[in-house]
């Protein structure tokens, strides 16, 4: 009898081969929770429980355990799971598609399109949600400037490429009229949009009109806030591996989600559910254990870059909140958006005095540093005489700083207001904030 592969070579294909399946049963399903028995899985594995209603197979996720109880969070819709059905382990965790075909494309929190018709899965590669952040020895210095195209942002709060920022505002206050600006007007090569936890007529508003035409070289992924909360979780890790996937391959990638809050949210249902304690608002400590896990992954490696824009919605206009306060000590900077100034009708609603980039000053050159600073202090002085300049209890005169600041500070609304449509050079913006108190220390002298 004659073999074309040697003996040897056969019992050891057979040694490494599984020739049996393993397979549990679901005993109990408690609100999120499904509780599964006769598994030998770990946590993070991705589960496949057979409905027998419907025949359809529901994905989910091992997220603790109870003795020998396996805990399970669905990715799917719990409709239809009940006590005796199949549960079958896979031996992966969740895994993502990535490639050049997904630029222009929108899709679901687990990486599924929605538009997949349209998509050449061949040239695509399987890529894990869950990754560790680069070394930090790895990570190259944050050296270059990473334009937006937004005047406030620019002139006084300079991004790096690579830095991560957080924009921190209430509802309604212009956050995703803010990030599809930067989407549009940034000099980037790949724009990966997370939506996490946000309502589902506004997915195609984004893309439509904040996105426009830099859709072209965006990748949105969309986990909307009638989604399981672990698909909400993994959401923004499957928008950050997309993200991470184009900056290994050398790009200049920029990542915007929103928002992080939602993403604290989703946890906080799923850590009640497994029986975490609540602390601070009903937030568990897993929690604040999982948002530097996510945001750290953003940022300088030593292939590419992620430079990250992160919105917190603030409860009700509190800048230190559990969650924005989290957020704050693990960026590098953020941007806070003001109702009262958006009240006034001035768009973008930035609070400059009150926003900061921390790596702004290695950046830029002294002259712009000295112009921001220029800005800040008439601004701040403004604000401090402004409630005698309404109701016509300052006298001019009296303090030749306030005067100095009364006469620039129209000069400097104007410079901070900008319309949706408009775009601006970063070297404009600059040559703009110079000329700002040149012109006005011109005037002060003529006067």
């Amino acid at each position: 009898m004659s073999f074309s592969v040697p003996l040897n070579q056969n019992l050891e294909i057979a040694q490494n081969h599984q020739f049996y399946s393993k397979y549990g049963k679901v005993s109990e399903v408690v609100g999120l929770i499904i509780k599964a028995s006769g598994l030998k899985v770990f946590v993070g594995e991705i589960c496949e429980v057979l409905v027998e209603k419907d025949g359809r197979v529901a994905l989910t996720e091992v997220v603790g355990f109870v003795k020998n109880t396996v805990l399970l969070m669905p990715l799917d819709d719990l409709e239809g799971i009940g006590p005796g059905c199949i549960v079958k382990q896979t031996g992966k965790t969740l895994q993502v598609s990535v490639g050049d075909e997904l630029l222009g494309h929108t899709l679901d929190g687990l990486g599924r399109p929605f538009d997949s018709e349209h998509m050449d899965f061949d040239k695509e590669v399987d890529y894990p949600v869950m990754q560790i952040s680069p070394n930090p020895f790895k990570r190259q210095p944050i050296e270059r400037i990473m334009s937006t195209g937004i005047r406030a942002i620019d002139g006084m709060l300079t991004v790096g490429e690579g830095q991560r920022i957080g924009i921190f505002a209430g509802s309604g206050v212009g956050k995703s009229t803010l990030l599809g600006m930067i989407a549009k007007y940034c000099q980037a090569d790949v724009v990966v949009v997370g939506l996490i936890g946000e309502r589902g007529r506004e997915v195609r508003e984004f893309i439509e009109k904040d996105l426009g035409e830099g859709y072209k070289k965006s990748v949105v992924v969309c986990a909307t806030s009638d989604m399981p909360p672990l698909v909400r979780l993994k959401g923004a890790h499957t928008a950050t591996a997309i993200a991470e996937y184009f900056r290994d391959q050398g790009k200049k990638v920029v990542l915007m989600m929103d928002s992080i809050t939602r993403f604290a949210m989703a946890q906080r249902e799923i850590g009640l559910s497994i029986g975490e304690p609540p602390t601070t608002k009903g937030y568990t400590p897993s929690v604040f254990a999982e948002l530097p896990k996510l945001l750290e992954r953003s940022g300088m490696s030593d292939k590419g870059s992620i430079t990250a824009f992160y919105t917190v919605l603030v409860d009700g206009d509190d800048m230190n909140e559990p969650i924005a306060d989290a957020v704050r000590g693990i960026l590098d900077g953020h941007i806070i958006l003001s109702r009262k100034i958006a009240s006034k009708n001035h768009y973008p609603a930035i609070d400059v005095l009150n926003s900061l980039s921390r790596l702004m000053k290695q950046l830029i050159t002294p002259e712009q540093y000295k112009d921001a600073s220029s800005l800040r202090e008439n601004l701040s002085a403004y604000d401090e005489a402004k409630d005698l300049v309404d109701i016509g209890a300052y006298k001019k005169g009296s303090n030749a700083i306030t005067d100095y600041a009364i006469k620039v500070h129209h000069p400097i609304e104007a410079f901070l207001k900008q319309q949706v449509t408009e775009y601006s050079l970063f070297e404009d913006t600059i040559s703009k904030l110079h000329n700002l108190f040149n012109e006005s220390s011109v005037i002060n002298e003529r006067r």
